[in-house]
């Protein structure tokens, strides 16, 4: 009988709490890196996340550790599931405790603000290894439903396409379906646009713009990402797929969304502050709003709505002044 597939998951939110279920679902046994001894002990002693999944009854097969060497070692799959703008600072701590040959796999959709790296190009940077151990799982993937069962896909991409199917083989379920993608660069995008997108429509749904806004924005916030894909060479059929159009309704659609929610707040009139502050997870959107910003900048690309969230989560600018500019813009041929 050959040995069963082990992973490590570094984050005990609730994507990467969720994500450990799938594996350990799918036959692996996995174990998940906590920062805080506490909730590596509730996980363990209670078989549940209470922090981030109450009421979710973890798998026999998952474990939790706050010590990051006992999480590492062995592990086929080390996936990463911290947020974005920590990855670089975190993964130089772990480099030296990963396992030989161990593939690295991005649950994260950002940019890192600055390099304005996509969480690939920051594995890469830091681990030293080759865009052939690196994975990405995207796609319309809201945690808790992942984690009552509900059925899902998701897109596991990487230039190798082995590696991919692969991981796809680790992570299959009855409930959760992923499909292989080679398109690194387009996956990624998707995934950290359409935070971005998810605030605007927040912003909108916050404001009682109605479901026309709402159609429109999502329409618009896709050809926006689909003209930076582009300009960087992605497949721009990856953009009609999970883990553009799939992840960009999810997001923009449900109240489990916290980029959804927190431009939601944005638009009702909440300050960035106070928004924050009822926020109990990361709503990546936020800080990867400047960085998509900047990477649109770097390739010469248009990003109006991009340009519309930064204006109002870091400019101050009002809502109402917002959507007044935006649509106030000259008018275009669609597919301008």
């Amino acid at each position: 009988m050959s040995e069963p597939v082990r992973a490590a998951v570094f984050g005990t939110g609730s994507w990467g709490t969720a994500f450990g279920m799938v594996l350990a679902d799918a036959g692996c046994e996995v174990t998940l890196w906590a920062r805080r001894p506490e909730l590596a002990e509730a996980v363990n002693s209670t078989r549940t996340n209470p922090d981030y999944l109450p009421g979710i009854e973890l798998p026999a097969r998952l474990r939790a550790t706050a010590d990051p060497a006992e999480a590492a070692r062995g592990a086929d799959f080390t996936v990463l599931a911290v947020p974005s703008q920590t990855l670089r600072a975190n993964l130089a701590r772990w480099v030296p405790l990963l396992a030989p040959d161990t593939v690295l796999v991005s649950l994260m959709k950002g940019v890192e603000l600055g390099s304005a790296m996509r969480m690939s190009e920051v594995i890469e940077d830091v681990a030293k290894v080759g865009p052939e151990r690196i994975a990405v799982v995207t796609g319309p993937n809201l945690a808790r439903e992942i984690a009552a069962r509900m059925p899902a896909a998701a897109v596991v991409a990487c230039t190798d396409e082995g590696v991919a199917r692969r991981l796809q083989a680790a992570c299959h379920t009855p409930y959760f379906r992923p499909y292989t993608n080679t398109d690194v660069v387009g996956c990624e995008l998707g995934g950290a646009i359409k935070n971005v997108i998810g605030l605007a429509v927040g912003i909108a749904d916050g404001m009682g713009l109605g479901d026309n806004a709402k159609g429109s924005l999502i329409t618009r916030g896709l050809a926006e990402t689909t003209r930076l894909g582009l300009a960087m060479g992605a497949d721009p059929l990856t953009f009609s797929g999970l883990a553009g159009l799939g992840d960009l309704v999810a997001t923009c659609s449900s109240p489990l969304s916290r980029n959804h929610t927190f431009g939601t707040n944005l638009g009702k009139g909440m300050t960035l502050e106070e928004t924050i502050a009822v926020t109990r997870q990361t709503a990546e959107g936020v800080k990867s709003c400047e960085s998509v910003l900047d990477l649109g900048r770097r390739h010469g690309v248009e990003m109006p709505l991009t340009e519309t969230v930064v204006g109002i989560v870091h400019e101050g600018k009002s809502p109402v002044t917002a959507v007044k500019e935006l649509m106030g813009r000259s008018a275009k041929a669609e597919r301008h």
